[in-house]
């Protein structure tokens, strides 16, 4: 599977907001949108501004969801593709889809930092779906998909740690988390208020679809 491999706060700086793609580091004095950079784009002509075409904000709405996911452009395009053949709004649809990739309720259930690092829990085989293990991170989970953690020492400490580390993460409804057994369960789909992104998902519907 493909994967980024610059600085994540190039994208953070570029989209001007934060993508929160650094876990805790995001929410400290170090996030270099906390500082004096918040206004100026990554690159030696950052600091240049213009007007934007509609073609460009378009463009900027889809590459903000692409980053804020940790996708490339082909995950991107193949989620769009199933959110248009479902029933209902394309643009909710693409951003429920989005939200119920494992490796994003993962990070929503506080046991990663981060969605990358959601995504090497689960390669390594931390993560088991429904009793089994699965390494594809891009797996939708559906209600009642039961996730839980590898049965062993090393994989239970990691949890344990992660979860001990940032008592003041809030689980969302859609989800149910036990936390003495380091399993939870999928019990309904995300609404368009569970997802935090501020993005106008019909931008970047028009922008797939021309």
């Amino acid at each position: 599977m493909g994967r980024y491999l610059g600085s994540s706060c190039k994208q953070c700086r570029r989209e001007g907001m934060k993508l929160m793609l650094k876990g805790v580091r995001c929410e400290t004095a170090k996030c270099p949108i906390e500082k004096k950079q918040r206004n100026i784009g990554p690159g030696m002509h950052g600091w240049r501004k213009g007007r934007s075409s509609d073609y460009g904000v378009r463009l900027r709405e889809k590459q903000k969801i692409k980053r804020y996911y940790g996708i490339l452009d082909r995950q991107f395009m193949r989620c769009f593709r199933r959110a248009e053949r479902i029933k209902g709004n394309t643009g909710e649809n693409l951003l429920q889809l989005l939200e119920r990739r494992l490796d994003n309720v993962i990070y929503k259930l506080n046991f990663a930092p981060s969605r990358k690092a959601a995504r090497q829990l689960i390669c390594h085989g931390h993560i088991y779906v429904n009793g089994r293990k699965l390494n594809i991170s891009d797996y939708t989970t559906k209600i009642g998909d039961k996730i839980s953690v590898k049965k062993s020492e090393k994989s239970s400490k990691k949890i344990k740690e992660q979860l001990e580390s940032n008592t003041n993460f809030t689980t969302q409804s859609w989800l149910q988390l036990s936390r003495e057994n380091n399993e939870a369960t999928v019990v309904a789909l995300p609404t368009r208020d569970d997802i935090q992104i501020p993005v106008e998902e019909q931008f970047v519907v028009e922008f797939c679809s021309r």
